[in-house]
Order: structure tokens, then C-alpha cells, then sequence
């Protein structure tokens, strides 16, 4: 797939790191590595899947998370010697130290959206869409992170089709994206796995996503979320 997505939705490895510490409930000053890692890379892999375009800064943070665990994971002995050079530091320390400092900075770029009353924003807080205001409750944010979890979520439903599938005709992103547009003009809204055929493989889950990456960074269509359910609304604007 030669389509590429780039979004600045993505704000780099620390987010990541950040929004799977909080998925997984993990502590943030004790942070189990391995699993850490586990899950990270499977975005990673997620979004390479996806064809998005990844900065480098990710793979940086992937060989220092396994430079990390590489450590964590050394005999009593051998760790005893590293940790006595280093001046006995754990060696998640200093990514922990990075963590709590860009989450100090993030709540507070939060704190200061929050205050802003302009409402072009791609991912938004208050729906201007009446038939969607009447299903009452209280708007979560959506971040890519909701997105790709919801994706990975249809991925799997449908997954053991891909193999048997032949898809005679594929449709591009830009036709995908013409498909979605069209629909929301007649029915206005729509759940984000209505979005998906339960036939479909995993080529046209893929480009159907990439389309509604897409429209969603050319602020075409918004996504909310009431707290009260986990499903994704997508409406044109």
C-alpha cells in the first residue's frame, strides 16, 4: 500500500508511552519493561500496518525501551556491577524522569485547551451536532490512541478471513473516502464500526481507516465519544 498518512495527532513516543501506562494501569514509578515494551512494538507494528508515516523518534524509544530491559534482565551479579558504574540508578530512572516531566507538561497544555472556547479543533469536547447532543452524557476527547484501539478491535473480529478472501476489485483511499462522505450526507451519523463489512478483508479494513484518518485531518468529519459508551460517533461537519 503506497498511501501514507501522516497526522499531528501523533505526538511522539513519550505520548505513546504515556497512553499505555494509563490503558494497562500500570505505575508509572515501578514500570514493568517487558510489558511495556510488548505493548508498545505492537503499536508500532500497528502503525506500520497502516502505512502512517512514523518519526524516528519511535525507533529510538524502541531500542532504548530494549536497551532498558536488556538491563533489568542481567544476573544479580552483572546488574550489581552496572548498577555501582552508574552510580546504582535503576534503569528505568531516567525514562521515568522524561515521563513524569512531559505528563506535568501535557496536563497543563490540557488545562489551557480546555479554557479555549474556539471550536475548530479536528478532535473536540462539544458536539455541534444536534442528533448527537440528544443522546445526553458527557464528551470524552478522542485521541488517535481511541481510534487505533477501536481499530485493532475490528482487526481482530474479522481476521481470520483475510486468508480466504480474494478481493477482485480494491478500492483507493480517496475512493473510501468518497464512500464515507456520501454516507454521512444521508444518514448524518454513524458508528465507527458500522464503517467496517463483516466480509470485508483486511486491505479494505485498512484503507477504510486510513480514509477516516484522512478526513478526519482535513476536518471533514469529527469523532466523539460519550463516556457513559465506548463507541466512536463519526459525523460530517
Amino acid at each position: 500500500m503506497e498511501y501514507k498518512v501522516k497526522l499531528p495527532v501523533f505526538e511522539g513516543p513519550l505520548d505513546l508511552l504515556l497512553h499505555l501506562i494509563k490503558e494497562q494501569k500500570l505505575d508509572i514509578y515501578d514500570i514493568p519493561i517487558s510489558e511495556i515494551t510488548r505493548h508498545y512494538l505492537e503499536y508500532l507494528d500497528l502503525m506500520t500496518t497502516l502505512n502512517l508515516d512514523i518519526a524516528g523518534d519511535y525507533m529510538v524509544m524502541a531500542a532504548e525501551l530494549a536497551r532498558i530491559k536488556s538491563k533489568m534482565l542481567l544476573p544479580v551479579e552483572e546488574a550489581g556491577e552496572e548498577e555501582e558504574e552508574g552510580g546504582g540508578q535503576d534503569p528505568r530512572a531516567e525514562l521515568v524522569e522524561k515521563l513524569l516531566e512531559y505528563k506535568k507538561y501535557k496536563e497543563a497544555a490540557l488545562e489551557l485547551r480546555s479554557m479555549e472556547t474556539k471550536q475548530g479543533e479536528i478532535f473536540t469536547r462539544k458536539s455541534d451536532n444536534p442528533e448527537y447532543e440528544d443522546e445526553g452524557g458527557e464528551f470524552l476527547e478522542v485521541t488517535i490512541f481511541d481510534l487505533l484501539n477501536a481499530f485493532k478491535r475490528v482487526l481482530k473480529s474479522v481476521s481470520y478471513k483475510a486468508e480466504y478472501e480474494i478481493t477482485v476489485e480494491t478500492m483507493s483511499v480517496t475512493d473510501k473516502m468518497s464512500c464515507i462522505t456520501s454516507i454521512l450526507d444521508r444518514i448524518s451519523l454513524m458508528d465507527f464500526e458500522s464503517l467496517f463489512s463483516d466480509s470485508a478483508t483486511k486491505m479494505e479494513i485498512v484503507t477504510t481507516f486510513l480514509a477516516l484518518l484522512e478526513l478526519i485531518r482535513l476536518g471533514v468529519v469529527r469523532i466523539q465519544q460519550l463516556r457513559s459508551a465506548s463507541t466512536i460517533k463519526i459525523y460530517k461537519v
